[in-house]
């Protein structure tokens, strides 16, 4: 188990089967030194953790949690594309994407909610470049969808 591997034990964290695309698309590719992972939904054992839009039907709390799992589901996909999350040497980039009513402005408020997590598991190799984007809507009506790209060793 690699020291990533042992933080995310230690948080309570167990990191899940990933999801298998639900479109035409790679959930992860790896070139030269970079790991980038698609967009994930917040699944918990296969099902959507909320649905709906920020300001509407989902608050501010249940979107960062759904950002959270958003950032665990990141990481399964990371261990499945490269096997030992030791591998992995920062968190360069996270994309956020948050469906949203045009009155709502706190997307980078939610999006805390996956880049805290980093951080707890990363320490400052977790602290990264981001966009927080406020949108119409997302696949499966899901609330949040995050993305990201790594630096490996």
């Amino acid at each position: 188990m690699s020291s990533i591997e042992e933080r995310i034990a230690k948080l309570g964290i167990q990191l899940p089967t990933p999801t298998a695309p639900v479109a035409n698309y790679l959930p992860a590719i790896k070139t030269n030194n970079s790991l980038i992972i698609s967009g994930q939904l917040p699944f918990i054992d296969g099902k959507l953790f909320a649905t709906g839009k920020l300001g509407a039907t989902i608050d501010l709390k249940t979107g960062q949690q759904a950002a959270r799992y958003c950032m665990i589901n990141i990481l399964a996909q990371a261990k499945a594309a490269i096997g030992q999350l030791n591998e992995i040497s920062k968190l360069i980039r996270l994309g956020g994407f948050i469906a949203s009513i045009p009155e709502f402005t706190q997307q980078a408020v939610v999006m805390n909610g996956a880049s805290d997590l980093a951080v707890e598991i990363f320490g400052d190799k977790g602290r990264h470049a981001r966009s927080a984007f406020g949108v119409a809507c997302l696949p499966m009506d899901a609330c949040v969808e995050v993305e990201a790209w790594f630096e490996l060793k």
